[in-house]
């Protein structure tokens, strides 16, 4: 690993640092960048997230795709995960966290917004990043493809009617809008870039692929970092003026993600699926699709509700647990012969 990987986690914590910093020194400024957004996608966080994933997609080998249905359990490990489980258990930790252990520390109606913007979480699982968190525990990348795609198509026709039943409501406004163009700038730009690189640099000669994807690895990491720092400044002044609000929602929001990690981890052992595919199937399962949860909040409850708050601690706590996670996919990566 390089020192960018190696010290990853250092270089995620400055860049917390540094986002609320600025954001509390330049806020004119961070409103200016949250500004540049079509269909609630903030288009400079699609750029940075773009570059992350870049260097994933030239590494995907589509003469290989066609292997993945051999090994169908890891995409049904995902699918299960994500759609029969992970919604239900977020919705029964947020009644739980929020009508008992801390309803005396919150209002009634505060409570039930805070909850909803959990469930919205719990029904959004993640797209894009899931190609950096593949990349750094060396995901297979065709079957990570794959995983992303049939999830998304799963999400056009689940999202809507799940999220409605867990939210008591039947007027979802699914934001189509975010859906369909957070799918083609996550996936679909780089990926044909990706191919197109690919098959470029497969010309030239068969080490080229290879080197230049390496160069490129300091730039994936530099999104994630910028990326970091971005989302921490767009929410600095709420994490200064309501840290309780903030820890309260994150308790049941780590417990939600390790306790889905392990058990998909658990799961994954039992299933015998190689390393390469346990790690990103149980990595798509645990992180979330934060600008879906965000836009939907919004348009269902208003920007300043609980339950957009909610889901903007989701943004918060992810990147420092899911690089936890990682590192320990990492550590239980069984030893080369």
């Amino acid at each position: 690993m390089g020192v960018f990987e190696r010290f990853l986690t250092v270089w995620v914590a400055l860049g917390i640092a540094a986002g609320v910093v600025l954001g509390l020194l330049m806020p004119s400024a961070f409103e200016w960048v949250a500004g540049m957004e079509y269909a609630q996608v903030n288009l400079v966080v699609a750029i940075f997230i773009w570059v992350m994933i870049y260097p994933m997609m030239i590494q995907i080998d589509w003469a290989a795709v066609k292997d993945v249905r051999k090994k169908p359990q890891g995409l049904m490990l995902t699918l299960v995960i994500n759609w029969l489980l992970k919604p239900f258990t977020m919705a029964a930790l947020g009644v739980l966290f929020f009508e008992y252990i801390f309803a005396p520390l919150v209002d009634p109606t505060s409570a039930s917004e805070y909850i909803a913007g959990m469930i919205l979480l719990g029904v959004a699982p993640c797209t894009a990043m899931v190609f950096v968190w593949s990349q750094l525990v060396k995901g297979d990348a065709n079957y990570t493809l794959v995983q992303v795609s049939i999830n998304d198509l799963v999400m056009v026709v689940a999202f809507a009617p799940i999220a409605a039943f867990l939210l008591g409501v039947t007027n979802v406004t699914v934001p189509w809008e975010t859906l369909v163009l957070s799918t083609v700038l996550y996936v679909v730009l780089p990926l044909i870039a990706g191919l197109l690189t690919r098959s470029f640099l497969a010309r030239k000669s068969t080490q080229a692929i290879g080197n230049f994807v390496a160069a490129l690895k300091p730039w994936s990491v530099i999104g994630l970092i910028a990326t970091v720092v971005l989302l921490f400044g767009f929410q600095a002044q709420t994490i200064i003026d309501k840290p309780l609000v903030i820890g309260l929602i994150a308790v049941p929001l780590v417990l939600q993600t390790y306790g889905i990690f392990f058990l998909s981890w658990w799961l994954a052992r039992q299933m015998k699926l190689p390393h390469n595919i346990a790690g990103p199937a149980c990595l798509i399962g645990t992180s979330n699709f934060f600008e879906l949860a965000v836009a939907v909040a919004i348009s269902l409850f208003g920007l300043n509700s609980g339950a957009a708050l909610a889901t903007v601690v989701g943004v918060l706590v992810e990147v420092p647990v899911m690089l936890s996670l990682v590192a320990m996919v990492n550590a239980w990566r069984p030893a080369e012969k």
